[in-house]
């Protein structure tokens, strides 16, 4: 079941064929089944004892996705206070070269799959950063927004984890496709709103604080909230197919996408409120 959040957008499509992880999902050969020349393995009980091989690969469990996770977002939230504590200027020099490379990694992490420490944490201090820089100016303007803004995002974040933990909205294809469908209408939208930029001083008006860009804001958080149900499922269907453990960085990386994507949005909303 594919997922719109692009760090999962193709990471099980895959899955058993051949792809950086083979073999996942595949069912271990059981005693008695046909061997390749259609006759079943017999037991010799006067052959010689294997010698006992432990196992190469350890497979993924809970513990390492939110181990991992954890891990991925204390380095983005250290970066972030450590810009914080620049001077202005010093914060938004280190921060715009911060979000391109950001971006390059991100997709690279994205369409390689690259699952390994290194490249999930280097993503999240870069992000990191650039919210330590966006958080300093948006509170200096409104002062307290950021603490707001951070209670918002991870009660989110804990909603939609219970509802999902629950069964209160089950992951289901129709609902996946319904998810994606609206994240690319709000790519479109947000497109097309910056291109109108060229043209009119206030665009389409999705990114002014009236009523069109609250609403628009509120979908926008709506669909980021309802991308996290798509994640959550996702590391679900990785242990389940056997993922090996260091797939939980991939996973970590992907969450730490949505996350910040949600807490960029509530801090733009409650910045119209503010005005």
């Amino acid at each position: 079941m594919p997922s719109s959040n692009p760090a999962f957008g193709r990471g099980f499509a895959n899955a058993g064929n051949g792809s950086q992880y083979p073999g996942w999902g595949a069912q271990p050969q059981q005693y008695g089944a046909p061997t390749q020349y259609g006759a079943p393995a017999q037991h010799d009980p006067y052959a010689a004892p294997s010698p006992y091989a432990p196992p190469t690969t350890r497979y993924m469990t809970m513990d390492d996705v939110v181990t991992k996770t954890g891990v991925s977002f204390l380095v983005t939230v250290l970066a972030a206070a450590a810009v914080w504590a620049m001077p202005g200027q010093a914060a938004w020099g280190l921060a715009l070269p911060a979000v391109l490379v950001a971006f390059v990694l991100g997709l690279v992490i994205s369409f390689k799959q690259i699952a390994n420490p290194a490249a999930t944490l280097a993503y999240g201090a870069l992000y990191g950063v650039a919210l330590g820089a966006i958080s300093e100016a948006f509170n200096t303007v409104y002062p307290g927004i950021v603490m707001q803004a951070l209670i918002g995002t991870f009660g989110v974040f804990a909603g939609m984890l219970i509802v999902y933990k629950t069964g209160a909205i089950k992951v289901t294809p129709k609902l996946t496709r319904w998810i994606i469908g609206a994240l690319v209408g709000v790519l479109v939208l947000m497109v097309a709103n910056w291109i109108s930029y060229f043209f009119s001083d206030t665009g389409l008006g999705l990114r002014e604080a009236g009523p069109l860009g609250i609403i628009f804001s509120l979908v926008v958080i709506g669909v980021a909230a309802f991308t996290l149900l798509l994640d959550f499922d996702m590391a679900d269907e990785a242990i389940r197919r056997g993922a090996p453990a260091k797939f939980a960085w991939y996973i970590a990386f992907g969450l730490l996408v949505t996350v910040v994507w949600l807490y960029l949005e509530i801090l733009r909303l409650l910045s119209y409120f503010r005005e």
